[in-house]
């Protein structure tokens, strides 16, 4: 049984990897490297976060999109300038060569609890154990479909997490669901591919999120501080206070994830959309129907009028919602022992769920830990924070070990080295 399976291998599976290598903690790390990032968004994109917020994390200096990208001879600014997709997938994995090199790109297929711990089940059918799984999926298992998008055939309606090309669609006519950055960014892709595009959403308004300037006046930087998630002191909080959004009451909390930084494309999206996509906005999506090889969309317009159009395809570009229900590779048995809220694993401080040993890092964590854990940007704090307790575990689980193996038979009582070795471990936690 070995001490940790990390399932996933995006920013915060690749940085939790990295955290442990010193800690001596015993690990396998599982999943296609950066395959979301890889093979789900269009191929073309960038993304919305500015260069000093797009790193991933490894302890001390670490190895930064910065640096890649001067080994790369890859143009680069903090701010202002966006960091294309590729980039940032090739960087993903030139980390993992570096600092998870054991990554082993197979699916975890099955979850389920034993005596003390998990076994763990490959897609090619390898069994094995481990006393702690952390589940770092990120978005992969939780594309969201509203009611009215729900149950279609994927030729008729499917959610943009399910594309990375979109050149099928040449010459379709394709309604896009949504005002945010994935269902513009699927947009400018459809329209740059060849579909007739339409784009549809209830906001009066695409609200595209502004260019960070090179300079600011420096009491507009104490007025608007800026984080890893964007300008301004609710945004500087959520970073910076992850423990004290830990243990503010659950409704705040949803609250705070659900509206703080809603959708909001990139700025650079903005002339690939502008023009060039149809916008039907402050509309509300009434029924979706299949007729025959077309889809009909019924909807209320702006003045409240019922309309409707036929389109050849839906796509859903509704975001993500990580409901428990959604990771089906987790046993019913064990699934139905994790505590949720509203539909979402509750954990404590240390991103562990109701069932001991087990954890959940990323997207799963936001409305624990605040809305920095909707972005890479978070697994920064994530890594230092979940290799330190897996590391404790580790090292106390070491400590029980050798008191067992040395106790004699006579005695209930452990030697006075070990004594002395559990109390030493114990005061550098503590002052740890």
């Amino acid at each position: 049984m070995i001490s940790v399976a990390i399932v996933g291998s995006g920013p915060y599976a690749l940085s939790l990897a990295a955290h442990l290598n010193p800690l001596g903690v015993e690990y396998r790390i599982f999943g296609p490297c950066m395959e979301a990032w890889d093979r789900h968004m269009p191929l073309r994109m960038f993304l919305k976060s500015d260069g000093f917020a797009s790193d991933l994390y490894a302890p001390g200096a670490g190895y930064r999109l910065e640096e890649y990208c001067k080994e790369q001879g890859i143009e680069y600014a903090p701010v202002g300038l966006p960091v294309k997709r590729a980039t940032f997938v090739q960087y993903g994995r030139e980390f993992q060569r570096r600092y998870a090199p054991n990554l082993e790109e197979t699916m975890i297929v099955r979850v389920s609890q034993i005596p003390g711990g998990f076994e763990l089940e490959t897609a090619e059918g390898e069994r094995f154990q481990a006393r702690r799984v952390v589940l770092a999926v990120g978005i992969s298992h939780f594309p969201y479909f509203p009611k009215v998008l729900s149950g279609f055939s994927p030729e008729a309606v499917s959610h943009t997490f399910h594309h990375g090309p979109f050149d099928e669609y040449r010459g379709k006519h394709v309604l896009v669901i949504g005002a945010g950055a994935s269902a513009v960014n699927a947009a400018v892709a459809l329209n740059e591919d060849g579909a007739q595009t339409e784009l549809m959403a209830r906001a009066s308004k695409i609200n595209f999120h502004n260019r960070s300037p090179d300079y600011r006046p420096i009491m507009d930087r104490i007025r608007n501080p800026r984080s890893v998630i964007g300008v301004g002191w609710r945004s500087k909080i959520a970073v910076d206070l992850p423990l004290v959004f830990h243990a503010m009451p659950e409704s705040l909390r949803h609250r705070v994830v659900t509206r703080h930084l809603g959708p909001a494309p990139g700025w650079f999206s903005r002339d690939g959309f502008e023009g060039h996509v149809k916008a039907n906005l402050e509309c509300h999506l009434q029924e979706v129907s299949e007729a025959g090889s077309k889809v009909r969309v019924k909807y209320l317009d702006p003045s409240g009028a019922t309309q409707e159009i036929f389109v050849d395809h839906v796509i859903a570009g509704t975001g993500f919602q990580p409901f428990l229900s959604s990771l089906k590779f987790l046993d019913e048995k064990l699934s139905a022992k994790v505590r949720t809220a509203r539909s979402m694993a509750d954990m404590d401080s240390n991103f562990q769920s109701s069932v001991e040993g087990l954890y959940m890092t990323g997207l799963a964590s936001a409305y624990n830990f605040g809305p920095m854990c909707r972005f890479a940007c978070g697994a920064r704090f994530t890594a230092k924070r979940l290799s330190r307790h897996l590391g404790q575990m580790e090292r106390r689980r070491s400590v029980r070990v050798v008191e067992h193996a040395n106790i004699p038979q006579h005695s209930n009582e452990p030697s006075r080295s070990v004594q002395q070795e559990s109390e030493a471990v114990l005061q550098r936690e503590h002052a740890g």
